[in-house]
């Protein structure tokens, strides 16, 4: 039997699909081990910065975008939403409290509608920008599962912290893609928080803090890109909704916008795919 996709689909598509799988595999552990479900989660996110970077040395299909927005449907927006239904059933039950666990499922549900749509739109208008309006899916999805390995496990920032996400990826916000080398910065505390538990069973030199730490690692520069990068981050050739200067402002002026062009087309070679 001869697969239709055989040939018809690159590397980096196969890093692609390789996510979604690990997304899935997230799913089923967020029912007997959320840590271990966190963790599959950050593998779909460093998965999902490599296709890009393996798209770019080694070429593209048309059907890589699309491919890689269902894929992190499947990571970022199906499996964190999972990882906090469990944890919430896991702490609380419909007997004990019906109003609020109902609420916090329906949270979860709006999330994963949310990302869809946001994944969708990224697709559609945003894909070869190097800025993206609303709250990343990988980002929404790394804060979510760095905060529960790092134990902030409690139902109601969950829910809570779910529920902004949800509506920040539907937001307006315009998020500038990261730049190369903060990229693999992200990437190598993500790999350290995944690899830990290999680390510890292979020797009892690592001290059992090591694990938290990295993950507070993790939370501590993804939330800082979630809470300031909006407004600070810009630069690298990259221009804020702020800085485009108005018809006054260009009235009389030189007009450099083939230069320009031509350095952010050299420029966005070196920005990983994070912005979906």
């Amino acid at each position: 039997m001869h697969l239709r996709f055989v040939r018809r689909l690159g590397l980096a598509d196969a890093v692609t699909v390789a996510n979604a799988a690990v997304g899935f595999l997230a799913v089923v552990a967020a029912t007997v081990d959320a840590r271990l479900a966190a963790r599959l989660i950050l593998l779909a996110a460093v998965a999902d910065g490599l296709d890009g970077v393996v798209a770019r040395h080694r070429g593209s299909t048309d059907a890589g975008p699309y491919l890689d927005s269902l894929a992190d449907v499947a990571s970022f927006g199906v499996a964190p939403a999972a990882l906090v239904a469990f944890l919430l059933l896991d702490a609380r039950t419909f007997a004990d409290d019906p109003v609020f666990v109902a609420a916090g499922l329906g949270v979860a549900a709006l999330f994963v509608s949310m990302a869809v749509a946001r994944l969708g739109m990224y697709t559609a208008y945003d894909a070869d920008e190097r800025e993206t309006v609303g709250v990343p899916t990988t980002l929404a999805a790394t804060v979510l599962a760095a905060a529960v390995i790092a134990g902030y496990t409690a139902p109601l920032l969950l829910v809570a912290a779910t529920a902004a996400f949800a509506l920040l990826m539907g937001s307006t916000v315009t998020y500038p893609d990261l730049h190369a080398q903060d990229a693999l910065v992200m990437g190598v505390v993500q790999a350290a928080v995944i690899v830990t538990p290999l680390g510890h069973a292979a020797t009892s030199l690592l001290p059992a803090w090591i694990g938290e730490g990295f993950a507070f690692a993790l939370l501590f520069l993804a939330v800082g890109y979630l809470a300031l990068g909006p407004r600070f981050y810009w630069g690298d050739g990259i221009r804020s909704p702020n800085d485009v200067e108005g018809p006054a402002d260009t009235a009389g002026a030189v007009d450099t916008t083939g230069a320009a062009d031509t350095t952010d087309a050299a420029d966005a070679d070196a920005v990983e795919d994070r912005g979906a």
